[in-house]
């Protein structure tokens, strides 16, 4: 047991006893109340006892033993019940009854204090004589005692309470320590390397903060588990792509040594190996430092559907040597305060993507547009789209293509860096570019979405918010 487990238990132990005497103590101090209520000093019976010598002395001194005789006659005989003995000087009940051993030992000794007398009060009658009034319990078993009575010892319910209040103070803090502990060997082995711990099946039906904490803790395992993956995979993957280039320059270093006629075809193949490896690892710092949330350039205002005209303008014009063609339509001035030189990259990372994917003879169609509650702005105006648009909205950028497309199980696999599908095969890149714009748009509070088009090809949509 640890010792959450121990605090627990004391704590709730305690509490359920400081319940239980500050309820014995309510119950005690009622039930002492009550006895000083039934009780005088000069009778042990209490009230009952002194309502009885009360009633019999009134009846004595004003009636006579005649009168006190017809009155409590039926009272004086019942059985059970409390009974009332009216003694003459000689020594006999006024009623005729044979006294009890014990009542005439207190006659003889004049101490009514002891056994089951209540009470005694000698009496001067109306006829001139004395008398002595006697109140006494007689139980149906026929064993007197006090009109007070006799009470339980509590030794019992106390030691029952104090059992009941142990085995529960136990239960509960077992309930609660039980999955703290569960959550303290997953954080164990976590940290040891197993990501794969999970402590939810554990937690059986809890519904309660602790049940939560497991279910965030088995997300950030998850979390984990799959970052780790990815940056295994990543550095696997990097590995590979600084291979072939390298091979590459490896091959031609070579051959420059053995055939120095071919020195020139020979160093602009290592100039060509060069570029792509700058580009490479460009953009793997870009990659890197869009992950970890590095701050980059300075906001600045642009102007957007500027922007995204020029970069189709210029893919399109490397597209026409392959036989395709990138066409653009957006209309209007949309400016925003973003990191011009990392949104730039993003946009002409999915658009170049699409051009090159897209089938030869194709167009890769490219649509800018601002929306404003869910609709187009500027739709519905008789002077159509002119001005400067406010810094409100949604920037949306549809870049459609008419490739093979992308399975749909893959659909987010895309925007990981390195992914290539398998119809994709032979195609010159890193696959990164689609990654870069991703995290782009996510520093940006955008986000980048992937579809296939039902007449085929692939189309990704970028939304930047505005404002």
């Amino acid at each position: 047991m640890g010792r959450l487990f121990w605090k627990s238990f004391f704590a709730f132990w305690l509490a359920l006893l400081l319940a239980g005497v500050g309820v014995g103590s309510v119950v005690w101090l009622h039930r002492q109340a009550e006895a000083e209520f039934e009780s005088l000093p000069a009778l042990p019976g209490g009230r009952r006892a002194a309502v009885m010598l009360d009633a019999a002395e009134v009846f004595l001194r004003r009636g006579g033993p005649q009168m006190m005789r017809e009155v409590l006659r039926e009272w004086a005989e019942a059985p059970g019940k409390a009974q009332l003995f009216v003694i003459d000087e000689g020594g006999r009940d006024l009623f005729g009854r044979e006294l009890p051993g014990d009542l005439t030992a207190a006659l003889a000794s004049g101490d009514f204090r002891r056994g089951p007398m209540s009470g005694a009060r000698r009496v001067h009658a109306h006829d001139g004589q004395t008398y002595t009034l006697v109140a006494r319990y007689e139980r149906p078993g026929g064993r007197g005692h006090l009109l007070r009575g006799e009470r339980p010892s509590p030794a019992l319910p106390i030691m029952a309470g104090l059992l009941a209040s142990l085995v529960f103070s136990a239960a509960l803090a077992w309930y609660v320590a039980k999955p703290i502990r569960s959550l303290r060997g997953a954080f164990r082995a976590v940290s040891e390397g197993h990501l794969e711990t999970r402590v939810q099946p554990s937690m059986g039906s809890r519904r309660d903060e602790l049940a939560d904490l497991g279910r965030d803790f088995d997300r950030m395992a998850q979390r984990l588990q799959a970052q780790i993956h990815s940056q295994q995979r990543l550095l696997h993957d990097v590995s590979h792509e600084l291979r072939s280039p390298l091979a590459r320059l490896h091959a031609a270093i070579g051959l420059a040594r053995q055939s120095p006629e071919k020195l020139e075809t020979t160093l602009g193949r290592i100039e060509r190996e060069s570029v792509r490896l700058d580009e490479l690892v460009g953009e793997l710092l870009t990659l890197s430092r869009l992950e970890a949330g590095t701050p980059g350039a300075p906001p600045v205002t642009i102007e957007l559907m500027e922007m995204v005209a020029s970069i189709a303008d210029d893919a399109g014009f490397e597209a026409e040597a392959s036989g395709r063609s990138v066409q653009f339509s957006g209309a209007g001035e949309v400016t925003a305060s973003v990191q011009g030189e990392l949104l730039y990259r993003a946009v002409e990372n999915v658009v170049r993507n699409a051009a090159k994917y897209t089938a030869a003879g194709t167009t890769v169609e490219v649509t800018a547009r601002r929306l404003v509650d869910g609709g187009v702005a500027g739709e519905g105006r008789t002077s159509g789209v002119s001005g400067a648009c406010q810094a409100s909205g949604v920037f949306e950028i549809v870049v459609s293509d008419r490739g093979p497309g992308v399975p749909e199980a893959d659909l987010e696999a895309i925007f990981e860096p390195f992914y290539r599908a398998d119809n994709n095969a032979g195609t010159i890149g890193y696959g990164l570019g689609l990654a870069i714009a991703r995290r782009a748009l996510l520093s940006h509070g955008g986000q980048v979405r992937a579809r296939n088009r039902p007449d085929g090809g692939l189309e990704v949509t970028l939304s930047l918010p505005l404002g």
